[in-house]
């Protein structure tokens, strides 16, 4: 009588995939408890002990300490021959890992396990612990939380597979449906990017902007010769420049100068580039804005520190802007004249 067996071969692989990472963590942290093991990987610990046995049987030099502080650990100076790294490659390479943006992206598995891979073909005198204790990436910028992407991982699959994407994008308060070819993701201060081609041009899209996504069947040829990272530095300086439709002239003290990075690189550079002495330790110089509101808007983060002194539109929307502000606070002012506060009795000796 022939007894039918299903066969699974995603079982296969996955057991192949904890096999070999088993291997990577006792070449990596030396000695391991059955428990231990168990927990990593989410097994039982009888599973662990008929993995050890198959890697025994597969020729893996692994043994036993028995005891309380027993565990698994290789034959000593028995290491896999992954690569042929030397140790200051492979340390570089582990400070290009962002698992925050990889957790976002859906990879953070893969990027767990090709991390713990990497440690184990890194050769001997190699400091991958050192490397993680002092060195950390967060994209995201000051006083900002990174934003809310949940489709992110849909489009980077449509990038890395290199098929069309249909996507609803939210422009101008309104959902406008788009077709298009993406080429790159890129992580801007926090911020995800997704460039892609579209009726021959190569625009920029905000991820999170992205309402809908769906991966066509349709594959594209990449442009001959794109280079994500040229076109992204080249093109992020050509956004600065045209953002930058105004001008204006203004005084500043010395904080107001200290504080000028406030309102961005761009604006910073040009004040170095066209400040000239003025009286009490001042400067006069040009400020790029965007729009005059915008400038308003902008300039009023340096209160008393900065003077608008043209164009004369500016300077007058200005003092509007700040008769205004006076307004609000009119009524403490008068109350504080007409009543000052008292100061408190110092005690005598």
């Amino acid at each position: 009588m022939s007894t039918n067996v299903m066969y699974f071969p995603w079982i296969e692989k996955m057991l192949a995939s904890r096999l070999l990472s088993i291997l990577m963590l006792l070449q990596t942290r030396g000695r391991m408890s059955a428990p231990e093991l168990a927990d990593e990987f989410e097994v039982s610990v009888r599973t662990i002990h008929r993995d050890i046995d198959q890697l025994s049987a597969a020729g893996i030099p692994v043994y036993a300490d028995r005891g309380r502080f027993g565990g698994f650990q290789l034959l000593g100076g028995y290491r896999t021959r992954l690569t042929g790294l030397t140790a200051p490659e492979a340390e570089t390479l582990l400070m290009a890992g962002l698992p925050g943006p990889a957790a976002e992206m859906g990879i953070a598995d893969l990027l767990s396990a090709a991390r713990l891979k990497l440690m184990a073909a890194m050769p001997a005198g190699a400091q991958a612990e050192r490397i993680a204790a002092r060195f950390h990436l967060d994209p995201a910028g000051w006083f900002r939380a990174s934003e809310s992407v949940p489709l992110l991982p849909v489009v980077a699959r449509a990038v890395w597979s290199e098929r069309r994407m249909r996507m609803a994008y939210r422009s101008g308060g309104a959902l406008q449906p788009r077709e298009v070819a993406p080429l790159g993701m890129v992580l801007k201060g926090g911020l995800w990017y997704l460039v892609a081609l579209r009726g021959g041009t190569i625009r920029t899209y905000r991820v999170a902007s992205i309402a809908e996504a769906d991966i066509l069947e349709k594959s594209f040829n990449r442009p001959k010769g794109f280079d994500l990272a040229a076109h992204w530095t080249a093109s992020s300086r050509a956004f600065e420049r045209e953002s930058y439709r105004e001008k204006a002239v203004v005084r500043l003290s010395p904080e107001g100068r200290r504080w000028i990075g406030l309102l961005g690189s761009h604006v910073a550079q040009s004040v170095n580039d066209t400040a000239r002495p003025a009286k009490k330790g001042w400067i006069e110089c040009e400020v790029p804005l965007e729009s005059l509101s915008i400038g308003i808007r902008e300039l009023m983060r340096l209160g008393p520190h900065v003077e608008v002194l043209a164009p004369e539109t500016l300077r007058v929307q200005m003092a509007q802007t700040l008769q205004q502000m006076q307004a609000l606070y009119a009524d403490d002012l008068s109350d504080r004249k007409r009543s000052p506060r008292k100061r408190p009795a110092r005690d005598r000796d």
